[in-house]
């Protein structure tokens, strides 16, 4: 399928990377507000054509807009694509508020067309390895678990890290669709939540001295409840100085414990423990994805649409998703143990 990349900045060397490489996909062209920047990622990475956001989604070539713009223009971007009658694929999140992603979504069904998001690390060879060890009964029937994503925040090394701390950043929105999606993948849909969130600093200040208003919680701690009965407690922070727990999700059985390795990578290692071992058992990765493969999940989405069957890393996923992290900032600000209005099915198996 042939693909038009907008957004050209610094997630998207990777996604040229991969997308040009894989057997699914042909990227044809890309586009930026910085034209020049788009120019630039088209020589280097061998795309025919390079220009303007209009010039991609007027271009009767392109079959499929992979949208890398900032999180406020996921969007906008993405009603233009799918009116253009072509398919979809966004970064994360899928927009910056539910009722924004159901007009999206609502627009894409209308003009026949599909919408995908990252993250796709679930398809990776970690989560996917967690997974069947989860269905398989590794370590019973889960009950509980925890995640910790703890850092001081993104203005000490990105090179543009404002929208990092305006709506649709902070570490819920920014970190959180990786850890958030892990659990779906792993546990089934989220029931309710309860949390509290606030922001350590005002303001935050970059190498250059420059400072970064701060609008939204920077120090997000809320428990998940899933439908099937497991409970989670998760921590997202950008306040975090220095830590000795490492990022990732352990889950608590009936019958033992697996850790999984940061989920916002596609690989291992993956760690079960039960009761009666005296010590973590590595186990094996069951599929190749453990490299840095983002675009996965375009590809997944390419084949899913050609075989006429559903994506894995897909809308409802990515609403679903949403809605949580939208529902958990709710019940930090309200005080109260809130419902998750939307469900979603757990993605299948992705062990080819």
């Amino acid at each position: 399928m042939r693909i038009g990349v907008v957004g050209c900045g610094r997630i998207s060397g990777i996604y040229f990377q991969n997308l040009t490489r894989l057997p699914q996909t042909e990227v044809v062209r890309c586009a930026d507000l910085d034209v020049a920047r788009a120019k630039e990622a088209a020589e280097r990475h061998g795309i025919a054509a390079a220009g303007t956001v209009e010039e991609l989604l007027a271009d009767e070539s392109v079959e499929l807009v992979v949208n890398l713009t900032i999180p406020a223009a996921h969007v906008g971007v993405g009603l233009a694509a799918v009116r253009a009658g072509k398919h979809v694929y966004a970064e994360k999140p899928l927009a910056l508020t539910v009722t924004d992603a159901r007009q999206l979504l609502e627009a894409a069904t209308h003009h026949g067309v599909r919408v995908g998001s990252a993250p796709d690390t679930f398809l990776g060879a970690g989560l996917q390895t967690a997974r069947a060890l989860v269905d398989e009964g590794a370590i019973g029937r889960p009950l509980a678990g925890s995640v910790f994503m703890l850092s001081p925040g993104h203005e000490h090394w990105h090179p543009a890290p404002d929208f990092y701390y305006q709506p649709g950043g902070g570490p819920l929105f920014d970190m959180g669709p990786y850890y958030l999606t892990a659990l779906v993948t792993l546990l089934g849909p989220v029931a309710a939540v309860t949390a509290a969130a606030g922001a350590g600093y005002p303001t935050r200040v970059t190498p250059q001295g420059r400072e970064i208003p701060v609008e939204v919680p920077t120090h997000v701690t809320a428990v998940l409840e899933f439908a099937s009965g497991a409970a989670v407690t998760a921590v997202f922070s950008f306040d975090v100085p220095a830590s000795t727990i490492p990022h990732g999700i352990e889950l608590y059985g009936s019958s033992g414990t697996l850790a999984v390795h940061d989920p916002n990578h596609f690989g291992g290692p993956v760690l079960v423990r039960g009761p009666a071992d005296t010590d973590w058992r590595e186990a094996p990765l069951r599929t190749p994805w453990s490299a840095n493969s983002r675009g996965l999940g375009v590809a997944e989405m390419v084949t899913a649409i050609e075989e006429g069957r559903d994506h894995r890393a897909s809308a409802a996923l990515a609403l679903h998703v949403l809605d949580t992290m939208e529902t958990v900032h709710a019940a930090a600000a309200r005080g109260a143990r809130l419902p998750v209005a939307t469900t979603v099915e757990r993605p299948s198996p992705f062990l080819s």
